[in-house]
């Protein structure tokens, strides 16, 4: 059975030039960086290496305006609890879109609950923010605004340039996420106007347990992690020298490898859309059209009639690995609060996958894939209640009505009033 990967976004396989790189941190360079001897000398050069790689993936100014944490939610915590501390004085006001990553998202509520407010920015139907409302949203009392670069379930590219220029003009930091477009997607910390960038390595073919915060010198920042004076006194602990010298090459390798990936994974994801809108009725494309406003990296559908859970375990089966919602949120099969937030029909972000393409996935894996999904879609709507409600014509689609019946969602509710009474 052939085995397809499609959940990229989740984790990549590490480089083995980076775990090659890694190895002898493990055995023979073993020394901690804050040591005064050789040994803690020559890991301070490592870390100065890899600090100096990813300011030039990120185009930072410095390498000194780096700092590694130990994964993308811990970077986004310190980015945006960091800068309320510092910055309290001034006002206990966020601005967030209503989009974004469950760290930022679930940071933000910790804040609430101890004072601070939060103005939660709409998005359109492709889950792009509106700048207008953005813009209105800031107040003398606002210290930070969070947005991604790239939404983490649709796949979404934002205006943060724009973005920039409105928080510049108000004179508030920006903190970008740019865990969905590091090693994806071209990254100019200048040209964002951002005062805080957080991505993940593992992301981009590094390895697992490091993240990394950029912090532009002006930001004020303090910590939330308390113990040593590592990471400029920012962030206390031990580095993971092996996990930061193998994340270091994974920069340098996806800064010269970029434009090839990046080509690469928008032919096989226009050849997945195409063949599963020919081959599959009702269902849906969720987030903006392959181009320019989409990472390459991503396809998001919804296929109508049945749910997401079954499909992914189905795909499972068949050796194709997918996600159905964020991996940090997909363990409480909760409906993505992305897809609400763009409106989209709860029958249809029931039936919601997501799936992430990588540089090494071919033409061919994109094929099977269409083929066994195809199968897939068959099987699960000749089990499905609701696909046996529409053919009777008891429900209408959503994605392509009919005009007749009800929607799912209207049923549903009717059905929910009579139960009740």
């Amino acid at each position: 059975m052939r085995q397809v990967y499609l959940d990229h976004q989740s984790a990549t396989p590490l480089l083995p030039e980076a775990f090659e790189a890694m190895r002898p941190y493990f055995t023979e360079y073993y020394g901690n960086a804050s040591s005064l001897h050789q040994h803690g000398l020559r890991v301070r050069d490592a870390l100065k290496k890899a600090r100096q790689q990813m300011a030039a993936l990120i185009h930072a100014e410095s390498e000194d305006e780096i700092f590694f944490t130990s994964d993308g939610t811990e970077s986004a915590n310190l980015a945006i609890k960091g800068v309320a501390y510092a910055n309290e004085r001034k006002g206990k006001h966020l601005v967030i879109s209503a989009t974004e990553h469950p760290s930022v998202v679930n940071s933000v509520e910790f804040l609430e609950k101890q004072g601070w407010t939060c103005t939660r920015v709409p998005v359109d139907r492709e889950g792009r923010v509106d700048l207008k409302g953005l813009e209105a949203a800031i107040t003398p009392q606002t210290v930070l605004v969070a947005l991604h670069h790239v939404n983490h379930d649709i796949g979404t590219i934002q205006p943060v340039v724009e973005a920039g220029k409105i928080c510049a003009k108000a004179g508030v930091p920006l903190y970008v996420d740019c865990e969905a477009s590091a090693g994806w997607l071209p990254i100019d910390v200048r040209e964002f106007g951002a005062a805080l960038v957080s991505f993940s390595p593992h992301r981009f073919y590094g390895p697992k347990g490091v993240g990394v915060l950029y912090r532009n010198k002006r930001a004020r920042i303090v910590s939330i992690l308390h113990g040593g004076v590592q990471e400029g006194g920012r962030r206390a602990g031990t580095e993971n020298i092996p996990a930061i010298v193998g994340a270091g090459v994974a920069a340098e390798v996806a800064a010269r490898e970029l434009p090839q990936w990046r080509a690469h994974t928008a032919v096989l994801q226009k050849r997945l859309w195409d063949g599963l809108s020919r081959d599959i009725p009702f269902i849906k494309l969720n987030g903006p059209i392959p181009g320019p406003d989409r990472v390459s990296t991503n396809i998001n559908i919804s296929t109508e009639f049945i749910e997401g859970e079954g499909q992914l375990l189905l795909c499972d089966l068949n050796g194709i690995a997918v996600a159905s919602g964020s991996s940090c949120v997909s363990k409480s099969l909760k409906i993505s609060h992305v897809l609400s937030a763009i409106g989209l029909d709860h029958a249809l972000a029931q039936g919601n996958l997501i799936l992430t393409l990588g540089k090494d996935n071919t033409e061919a894996d994109m094929d099977y894939v269409v083929e066994t999904f195809v199968r897939i879609v068959d099987k699960l709507r000749g089990m499905s209640p609701m696909w046996e409600e529409f053919e009777r014509g008891v429900i209408d689609s959503v994605i392509a009505p009919r005009g007749f019946g009800k929607s799912f969602s209207e049923h549903a509710a009717a059905v929910s009033g009579k139960a009740a009474h």
